[in-house]
């Protein structure tokens, strides 16, 4: 046995269950068409997702930061793919969709270093290790993605003033202290949460991640701002975008990488990712055009910053509903998103005087929330296939009330986890740049590059 199994059965034992040793998996050769088709499927969703975040995110962040600031972003998202794919690899899997341990909280060891996720030589031939008619391997590596994505959104929370160096750390623990934690509530066979855990206490309709991905960044977004106070200047001097064309670029990358994040959620190719696919666009179409109209109304003209921030708060508000509503649901949820994430963004936002830099918690915290309950609201079983999982206009109280208990749980685990691991590193390493090398600029400052060269 080599040196890193070893390391892997000691990890296990002081992680794992007894019982985890006696269930051995039942692996299966994938040789049948529903399985290929589905394998490939959730591939180009992986390919997808990872789009999102590098050139989708990284631009569309790094257009709405100041030029001095333009590498950080760019340098930040390209960091957390390497950063968060090793560490999802190493433990974040298997803390995610191991076993249960401490009390359901985290899962276990069982997946350390991919043990019982990649093909083995038995009995003189290939086995695969399957999670329904998928390889284990392929439900990790899409899973994998959204692991790189999460942390990647709350950047731009602290963009422009947080140490490179900071933001490596930190979102290496918040991956492994609150995400993983909350992708095994919500998405792991055992999980409390999970709706497809016939004896979860809450089941949650959280398809592709409203609570596990955007409302978690999001308010971790939050605290992060506050904590960390505001860049030097702020609310003294203009802090335009500096170049909505990368914006507006990155924009349509999200969109078109979102259908790998939604319709892959089907983890395979059916009913339920066909529905996936066309209720997110439409309700990212309808939050274009919520924002859009809103800020036509009271600004006397559309801006193409608020179209792009529109469509994304329309798609990331369908996130958690796009398995359990219909297309025309859809489009009443992006609406709502759009105008109310643009209240949130201005208003609201205004009127507290934190300084959210990229609007994380205006757009994916709001949205995380309100998709969330609109799930509550309008789940159809045309959609789910189970009575159980009704919404309110379908006399279905009782999964409203899950929806409900599902984001106060995320929004507990994510507030004070999120709290913790800053003060951690603020007392370890530092958490922000100095002012002299804030108003010099992170690009020269963290990098010592720039972004334009201007002869």
């Amino acid at each position: 046995m080599s040196r890193c199994r070893w390391l892997a059965f000691g990890l296990l034992l002081a992680l794992a269950p007894a019982k985890a040793f006696a269930d051995e998996p039942t692996p299966v050769t994938l040789d049948d068409a529903a399985a290929k088709a589905d394998t490939a499927w959730v591939l180009v969703c992986s390919a997808l997702v990872l789009m999102m975040t590098a050139p989708g995110l990284a631009l569309f962040y790094c257009g709405l930061v100041r030029k001095k600031n333009v590498l950080s972003v760019l340098m930040q998202c390209a960091a957390l793919i390497g950063l968060m794919s090793v560490v999802w690899v190493v433990c974040g899997y298997s803390f995610a969709f191991g076993k249960s341990v401490l009390g359901g909280f985290i899962g276990g060891g069982d997946h350390l270093l991919l043990d019982g996720v990649l093909p083995e030589w038995i009995d003189k031939k290939v086995v695969v290790p399957m999670s329904g008619t998928l390889p284990t391997s392929v439900h990790m590596v899409f899973q994998m993605m959204f692991f790189i994505i999460t942390p990647a959104l709350i950047c731009g929370a602290f963009a422009e003033r947080m140490k490179f160096s900071a933001m490596c750390v930190f979102s290496v623990l918040w991956g492994l202290v609150v995400y993983c934690p909350l992708a095994h509530w919500v998405w792991a066979a055992d999980g409390w949460l999970c709706s497809g855990n016939p004896d979860a206490s809450f089941p949650l309709l959280d398809f592709a991640g409203g609570a596990v991905v955007h409302l978690s960044s999001g308010v971790a977004a939050l605290v992060c701002c506050l904590l960390m106070g505001p860049r030097v200047g702020f609310g003294r001097e203009a802090m335009p975008p500096h170049n909505l064309t990368f914006t507006a670029i990155g924009a349509a990358l999200l969109w078109v990488g979102w259908f790998g994040f939604n319709a892959g959620s089907a983890l395979g190719v059916n009913p339920l990712a066909a529905n996936a696919f066309v209720t997110t666009h439409l309700a990212g179409a309808t939050g274009l055009l919520g924002w859009m109209a809103i800020e036509w109304i009271r600004g006397g003209r559309p801006t193409l910053l608020g179209a792009c921030t529109g469509g994304v708060a329309g798609l990331a508000c369908i996130t958690p509903a796009c398995g359990s509503v219909t297309p025309l649901s859809g489009l009443v949820i992006g609406l709502l998103a759009g105008v109310i994430c643009f209240v949130m963004c201005t208003t609201v936002k205004n009127r507290f005087g934190f300084d959210d830099s990229l609007d994380v918690f205006g757009v994916h915290g709001t949205s995380g929330v309100l998709g969330l309950l609109m799930a509550g609201v309008l789940a159809s079983p045309a959609v789910t296939g189970e009575l159980r999982f009704n919404g309110l206009v379908h006399g279905g109280t009782g999964q409203f009330i899950n929806q409900v208990v599902g984001i106060l749980a995320t929004v507990a685990l994510a507030v004070v986890g999120t709290l913790l691991l800053l003060l951690l590193v603020r007392a370890t390493i530092g958490l922000r740049v100095d002012p002299d090398g804030e108003r010099e600029g992170l690009d020269l400052n963290q990098h010592g590059e720039e972004g334009y060269i201007f002869l």
